[in-house]
């Protein structure tokens, strides 16, 4: 379980840290010419760039604190957090009609919701 457990994290951490470089180093003019990106073009630099930065710490604390052994707990808090963002992104791309980018997103949730839950129970 341990080993699904951090395979699982490092998969989510992976998304995480390239999302986050991607929303928070690439133009938002860039981003929205891109398939996955249209949502960009209705919401400010700023609202992009922070949720860039937020997956970039969603990055570090999916797998930091249980790798340093310093407040493992964060793990679960990070991947509840996950959650929220990939609920938002699935009402997200819902309304614009990207239902192949829903199911990943879903995806997302249903494997932080695993390491929300198996590092809570351990």
């Amino acid at each position: 379980m341990n080993l699904a457990l951090w395979i699982t994290a490092g998969l989510l951490a992976a998304v995480a840290l390239v999302g986050g470089i991607t929303k928070t180093f690439i133009p938002k003019e860039k981003l929205a010419a891109q398939h996955g990106g249209e949502w960009t073009q209705n919401a400010t630099v700023g609202f992009v760039k922070t949720l860039g930065a937020l997956e970039l710490l969603a990055a570090a604390g999916l797998i930091l604190p249980a790798a340093l052994d310093i407040a493992p707990v964060m793990v679960s808090v990070t991947a509840l957090c996950w959650i929220l963002l990939m609920i938002g992104a699935v009402i997200t791309h819902g309304r614009l009609g990207q239902f192949k980018l829903v199911m990943v997103n879903s995806v997302y949730l249903l494997l932080a919701a695993f390491v929300a839950g198996g590092h809570l129970m351990a």
